[in-house]
């Protein structure tokens, strides 16, 4: 059972961890729940059905490892917890958030409204290095928000732009946005080192 003294109330809030693959988006969303256990805050963790590297969990690259609840679409998330009678207490875990619907920002909203203390962990950036659309309102309904960068494999710089490679060549524009991936597909890039064949030149 949660305490009810656990946090300051009244309560209800959204954090986002955002930044390129390999930026350590997971391990520091998962940094963060485990701190809960010292309180006894209970929480729970959703992905998206889309992520099929780990199945029913999220994993970190330095190894640590949580069950996580799929689902198909961000409204889910409210259903799973009316149909389970969870009450407001519960802190919500929210990891690679960029493959869920764009409702997810107006969902994190009302959960925070009803007191969730809502942590959504994600790519803000999509290969080409534009927004993704699902993130966009999360970021803007969000009390707080860590940009995390990697290291651009070219340079060493702060990177902030995931990279897709192609038999080892960037990615064309019109490459499909979503290609589930990991080191095989992906690598991280500063802003001057991160390429898109065929990209339409910003007017």
């Amino acid at each position: 059972m949660s305490k009810t003294n656990a946090f300051t109330t009244p309560k209800g809030w959204i954090e986002v961890i955002c930044g390129p693959m390999f930026s350590g988006k997971s391990e520091e969303l998962l940094r963060r729940l485990n701190r809960l256990k010292y309180a006894d805050v209970d929480f729970l963790i959703f992905k998206p059905k889309t992520d099929t590297r780990n199945n029913k969990t999220i994993k970190s690259r330095d190894g640590r490892e949580k069950s996580a609840i799929t689902l198909k679409t961000s409204g889910e998330i409210i259903k799973y917890l009316h149909v389970h009678k969870f009450n407001n207490s519960l802190v919500i875990g929210i990891d690679e958030a960029q493959f869920f619907d764009k409702k997810l920002g107006a969902i994190c909203e009302l959960l925070a409204s009803q007191g969730h203390i809502v942590y959504v962990a994600g790519l803000d950036l999509d290969f080409r290095g534009e927004p993704f659309e699902s993130m966009l309102s999360v970021l803007a309904y969000a009390e707080k928000i860590t940009k995390l960068t990697a290291i651009c494999t070219e340079c060493g710089a702060p990177a902030t732009r995931t990279q897709r490679l192609i038999n080892g060549e960037p990615a064309s524009y019109s490459s499909s946005l979503i290609n589930i991936g990991d080191t095989e597909k992906y690598t991280a890039r500063c802003r001057h080192h991160h390429f898109v064949k065929d990209k339409p030149p910003t007017k």
